[in-house]
């Protein structure tokens, strides 16, 4: 059987002016980047703004464990279904970050014959979007330190500035470190330390700004430190949000791809859900909605972390109303939430995956709480058998009351995801939806937090020191108690604890930081151990990554 890598090289790629044309895209609207990425400018597409929405599809997934779940091949695999069924269909992802590639997991771009490609060129610099948030970033951090090391005419306490570096990869060194060493001339050395780009508010803003205006706006709001009285200083107080939107202006424009199908995909944006918003742009987003009727996108991680920040804070903040939730399982995954070891998950273990199917259910029962229908996708493997699938399938419709539907897209690409689109369409147009945020922007940060750690994690309740709840009156008292709340966490558990699998419940969630993303518009609250700057694992994917001797890429995949 063929690899990824392989499938993809076979594929016969068509030039992206004609997957634009497809998409209803002009070529005056188009920046190529080679024969088959481009740049769209939606504002040389005539009438676009008063054009109706297409209907929007989440694609989402159970609590991520090392069997993987295949959510991003789902989501592929499900547009390319859908267009095979006539339907006019667009697909927005969001853009693989370095950090991973090189690290985990590897590319990010689909499998199997249910791929965005060029997957080489997505996975790495692509259109150097990445590049340009990390340097508008970084100049922020430089003109502040700059700012400081001149006058500081605007009085920072060096002992509370909240504006660290980033860069796009792994590097755990940079965690926590002393700036500004080495003599007078290099400025006054303070603590600092660096976090994964994707984690950036740069990057939040960059996802949930709908213009450069808007973009400009809320580069402004960000909070980069405090005075000794405790007022905010920002970044427009830095006079940094000009030149950083020079920098982001044509980064701001979606990418244009194609499955290997032909169906036009927008790739944008790439936050991580574990520690931060997790989804791909509004631009991308309203912009797939209005070429296309259906637009089918996903959310990071597991539904108690992507999907309930995609409603509470993109939905929230962008006007979306979602129609449909699909939510990807796999035999594997499940019966390693039931308790299997991961070098047992072929054999067939119905008990362990029984068990394991405690945590379909929460997050199944979870998305229900927003108003939006769901439907479970199993993404087939070859080990899975048929007593497997069946009680897979008979418990989602005897107890969940949903549809389960077998899906082989890895292996037949669109023609493996048919019945499921079927299925989606109609749930679509059933109008069921009637999307709803899980909190009001009036509720208070803490309340939102315990609502959140209460009926999306099951847990008892959350646990604050002295110090964090003096955060939570802070941030009240300045005027962002009607901010939602990013939760960052361990993607693996609905709990703060990663080897907890399955639903636990009654667990209480340790919050150890709030910081404020005034740009962005939230408030993180980081919860248990997670890190936002990654470290790589014992032995990296880029040990395997490298150049053969007919100059292809090798290891990514």
């Amino acid at each position: 059987m063929p690899t990824d890598i392989e499938i993809a090289r076979a594929a016969k790629l068509q030039p992206i002016g004609a997957i634009a044309a497809k998409a209803g895209i002009p070529d005056a609207a188009l920046q190529p980047y080679g024969k088959y990425i481009a740049k769209v400018d939606t504002s040389a597409i005539g009438d676009f703004a008063s054009r109706p929405d297409g209907k929007l599809i989440l694609v989402t997934a159970i609590s991520p464990t090392p069997a993987g779940e295949g959510k991003t091949t789902t989501t592929v695999g499900l547009g390319d279904g859908l267009s095979r069924l006539g339907k006019r269909t667009m697909i927005a992802l969001r853009e693989p970050s370095l950090g991973p590639c090189f690290g985990q997991k590897g590319g990010a771009a689909g499998g199997g014959h249910a791929q965005v490609v060029p997957m080489e060129q997505i996975n790495l610099h692509f259109t150097g979007d990445f590049h340009a948030i990390t340097s508008a970033h970084n100049l922020l951090a430089a003109m502040l330190d700059n700012h400081i090391y001149w006058s500081n005419e605007l009085g920072f306490d060096a002992r509370h500035v909240a504006w660290r570096r980033v860069m796009d990869m792994n590097d755990r060194a940079l965690r926590s470190l002393v700036s500004s060493l080495g003599g007078a001339s290099n400025g006054f050395p303070r603590e600092d330390g660096f976090d994964i780009t994707v984690a950036s508010e740069v990057m939040a803003i960059f996802c949930l700004a709908t213009d450069l205006a808007d973009l400009e706006a809320r580069l402004g709001r960000i909070v980069v430190g405090r005075r000794r009285d405790k007022s905010p200083i920002t970044a427009a107080d830095l006079k940094a949000p000009g030149a950083m939107t020079v920098l982001l202006k044509d980064a701001l424009m979606p990418n244009l791809v194609q499955t290997l199908e032909g169906t036009p995909a927008f790739v944008h944006g790439g936050p991580f859900a574990n520690i931060a918003h997790g989804c791909n742009s509004v631009i991308a987003t309203r912009a797939a909605l209005k070429l296309a009727d259906y637009v089918v996108t996903e959310a990071g991680f597991g539904a108690d972390l992507g999907a309930e920040k995609f409603f509470d804070i993109k939905c929230r903040k962008a006007g979306l109303k979602p129609d449909v939730a699909v939510v990807v399982a796999t035999v594997r995954a499940l019966k390693m939430h039931g308790g299997v070891a991961r070098d047992a998950l072929s054999a067939e273990n119905l008990p362990a995956l029984e068990a394991g199917l405690s945590n379909l259910a929460r997050h199944v029962e979870n998305l229900r709480k927003f108003g939006v229908p769901p439907i479970v996708a199993i993404n087939h493997f070859t080990s899975d058998t048929a007593a497997e699938h069946a009680l897979i399938q008979n418990f989602c419709r005897n107890h969940l009351g949903v549809e389960a539907v077998i899906c082989q897209h890895w292996e037949r690409g669109g023609a493996g995801t048919e019945e499921l689109a079927a299925k989606v369409a109609t749930l679509v147009e059933s109008g069921e939806a009637d999307f709803a945020p899980l909190y009001p922007e009036a509720l208070p940060l803490r309340e939102k937090l315990e609502k959140v750690a209460r009926e999306i994690y099951g847990a008892a309740g959350i646990s604050a020191d002295a110090r964090v709840s003096a955060r939570f009156a802070e941030l009240e008292a300045a005027g962002h108690g009607d901010l939602p709340i990013c939760v960052a966490k361990t993607q693996y558990s609905f709990s703060a604890d990663p080897t907890l699998r399955g639903a636990p419940s009654g667990h209480v969630v340790p919050v150890r930081e709030l910081r404020l993303a005034a740009g962005a518009g939230f408030v993180v609250a980081i919860c248990g151990d997670i890190m936002t700057m990654p470290g790589l694992p014992r032995q990296p994917a880029a040990e395997r990554i490298h150049i053969d001797a007919n100059g292809q890429i090798e290891g990514l995949f």
